[in-house]
């Protein structure tokens, strides 16, 4: 009969932990074949004893250890010991137990809480921390499954407040795993190229403080947020991007404002900037109600004005020309005003966004700022020579067809995040909430993904 010897299976800690084997008491290296096999072993046998033909065993253990001596009753001990993260290889000894509760999904609308001792690690460089459990994330008070249904409460409801209220956390713990969640999101980001950038600023609190966001045009994601939009913090946002991704960029979206194009130009050297159409349009509309607002109140100086009650009309687009209100700016845009020279030369600029090749777009360009600049009217003038300033990147818009369109709507989406909050005092909490709802991250955690 085959003699056996006894394979006695410690349980322990599913997570940061590596295999000590002993035989006899004296430690068998953790790659060795002898380990190996006594690691199958414990997966075979689970949490139980088990008896097992030691032929295979003590072959191993003669080759791993000449001339070692041991008879039927040795006893090989397969234990889960802690490992010291520091050095790799060494043994971490417990320090302590030290309770723990953890707030768990709710069970036939209980609240469930689990409750362990979690072993003190005392590493070799002295260092004292908490073993990491399986079912949590370090230092969290409420495990991974129901971090996953905070996240997916979050991404519904968007309001930390109501989602704290229906699950029963407080506001700090609701914030913490917004925190964590995007911290996990950004980690598992990929490297992969990009092609367009749009770059846009939106008002973080009172007063001029701004922040600056980059946004990737093509995945309409928001890649990061820095605090101001100053040519360094510019910089700091691109510089985000890694070397490669840089170079990589073939254009990047941005209105007219020196800071960002100075740090386009130094940090994306291949990329050619392109100023974007829904900033023009702006600037322009901004022209025309200028000048409403000059002649109307020069005709309410003389009397009756035709101007009154009519902003709107002359910002709005209106694709059906035969509809009702149509037909009333007609009459109100074919009277003898400067109101309706401007809006003219306003309408007639977005022909330019049609153009598909960069001479033909020239042409038009030069040909309608001359006939905006002899108009005399000094808005629209000042917005053409603006514009000839900026020519190359209009013109850059017929090889790129890109605009910051996505960075626009981002901007009501983190506006609704300001609202929600009340506003913010710390801008890391901002940023954070920006890059959770508007980065397209994997937020949830790798064990509780599939679920």
């Amino acid at each position: 009969m085959q003699s056996a010897l006894g394979i006695t299976i410690h349980g322990g800690w599913p997570s940061e932990r590596w295999f000590g084997c002993f035989v006899n008491n004296h430690p068998i290296d953790p790659g060795s074949a002898t380990c190996l096999c006594l690691q199958a072993l414990t997966r075979v046998a689970g949490c139980q004893t088990a008896k097992v033909s030691a032929i295979r065993l003590r072959r191993e253990i003669d080759r791993a250890y000449p001339g070692h001596e041991h008879d039927g009753s040795s006893l090989i001990s397969v234990g889960s010991v802690w490992g010291d993260p520091e050095t790799g290889c060494d043994r971490a000894h417990v320090h302590g137990w030290v309770k723990r509760e953890w707030r768990h999904l709710d069970t036939c609308q209980f609240e469930t809480r689990i409750v362990a001792e979690v072993p003190r690690l005392n590493y070799k460089s002295g260092r004292v921390e908490d073993a990491a459990v399986a079912w949590a994330e370090r230092y969290s008070r409420i495990t991974l499954m129901m971090e996953a249904f905070v996240v997916r409460l979050l991404q519904a409801a968007a309001n930390i407040s109501r989602v704290a209220e229906l699950i029963k956390l407080d506001w700090h713990t609701v914030n913490d795993v917004i925190a964590r969640a995007a911290e996990r999101g950004l980690a598992r980001r990929t490297q992969q190229p990009i092609g367009h950038l749009g770059l846009d600023e939106k008002s973080f609190a009172r007063g001029h403080n701004y922040a600056s966001v980059l946004t990737d045009v093509d995945r309409s994601r928001v890649l990061e947020v820095t605090p101001g939009r100053k040519l360094e913090d510019a910089v700091d946002v691109l510089s985000s991007l890694s070397v490669e991704r840089r170079a990589g960029v073939r254009a990047i979206a941005m209105d007219m404002w020196p800071a960002y194009m100075s740090a386009a130009r130094t940090m994306l050297a291949n990329a050619d900037i392109v100023h974007d159409k829904f900033h023009v349009s702006k600037y322009l509309n901004d022209a025309v109600d200028q000048v409403r607002r000059a002649e109307h109140k020069r005709l309410r100086s003389q009397g009756e004005s035709p101007l009154t009650g009519t902003k709107y009309n002359w910002l709005r687009s209106l694709p059906d020309k035969r509809c009702a209100e149509a037909v009333a700016f007609r009459h109100l845009y074919q009277a003898n005003l400067k109101t309706s020279r401007a809006w003219s030369l306003k309408e007639s600029f977005t022909v330019f966004w049609d153009y598909l090749y960069p001479k033909s777009a020239e042409r038009f360009f030069d040909a309608w700022a001359t006939r905006a600049m002899r108009s005399r009217i000094e808005p629209i003038k000042s917005v053409t020579k603006m514009l000839r300033r900026h020519r190359d990147g209009l013109l850059n818009y017929t090889k790129h067809r890109i605009t910051n369109a996505a960075a626009e709507g981002f901007n009501s989406i983190i506006q609704t995040i300001k609202a929600n909050a009340r506003g913010f005092r710390c801008f890391d909490n901002f940023r954070t909430r920006i890059l959770f709802f508007c980065g397209k991250l994997d937020l949830l955690s790798a064990s509780v993904r599939s679920h």
